[in-house]
């Protein structure tokens, strides 16, 4: 190699030097750039923060309304009889201890205690009365009508007994159904107290209270006589 050559390599590799320095100057500017733009979005944010908070967003045409609150559910209790929402509301008292107490002191205070209560009630019910316009005369009783006395015609069949009469009835109806003509008999005992009706006579009886074991009719009178 020459001296020539050897000369000229430095000056090749001296100006390699120059470059590094030009990288160097973009990547200082964007450093420093960076910390910059950091600084000036805190202050945008706080110049937006106000307008937030001064209008509040309005929730869009199609939202959807909020929830209301859920009813409360129903109370099982109330689904009770009042015998047992009364027995449930005693268990629940607190409970105070006492001293022994016989038994005659013990039924001395229930009755006690019941005759407050009937007395509560009275008064109770008094005011209702008078909230109402009520009378205290009381309910009056219902008209009930007698019932009609049962009276029968027949026909005397036997005349043997002391003041007893046998009577036959003769029954004629329409079967409902097929509308035939049904013909049944009856036969009454009735009392005669002055063995007035014989064998054959046509007689009216009526319905009495028992006179005997079979008897339960009286005659009225005779209606004609057995020729």
């Amino acid at each position: 190699m020459s001296d020539d050559e050897q000369s000229k390599e430095p000056q090749d590799e001296a100006p390699e030097a120059p470059a590094e320095s030009v990288d160097a100057t973009p990547a200082d500017s964007s450093a420093e750039e960076a910390p910059a733009a950091k600084d000036d979005a805190p202050a945008e944010e706080a110049a937006e923060a106000p307008e937030a908070d001064a209008a509040p967003e309005e929730p869009p045409a199609g939202a959807a309304p909020a929830e209301e609150p859920e009813a409360e559910e129903p109370n099982p209790e109330d689904d009770l009889p009042w015998k047992e929402r009364r027995r449930l509301e005693q268990s629940r008292r607190p409970h105070e201890a006492r001293p022994q107490r016989s038994p005659e002191e013990r039924t001395a205070e229930r009755r006690d205690r019941r005759k407050a209560k009937a007395s509560l009630r009275r008064t109770q019910r008094g005011a209702a009365r008078d909230t109402k316009g009520e009378s205290r005369a009381g309910t009056p009783p219902a008209e009930r009508a007698a019932n009609p006395v049962k009276v029968r015609q027949g026909v005397v069949v036997s005349d043997r007994g002391e003041k007893s009469i046998t009577v036959r009835i003769d029954i004629v109806r329409r079967h409902p159904t097929y509308e035939k003509v049904v013909r049944s008999t009856r036969t009454l005992h009735a009392h005669d107290e002055r063995n007035e009706a014989s064998a054959g006579d046509v007689v009216q009886v009526v319905e009495t209270r028992p006179l005997s074991k079979t008897k339960r009719w009286r005659l009225v009178e005779v209606l004609e006589r057995a020729k």
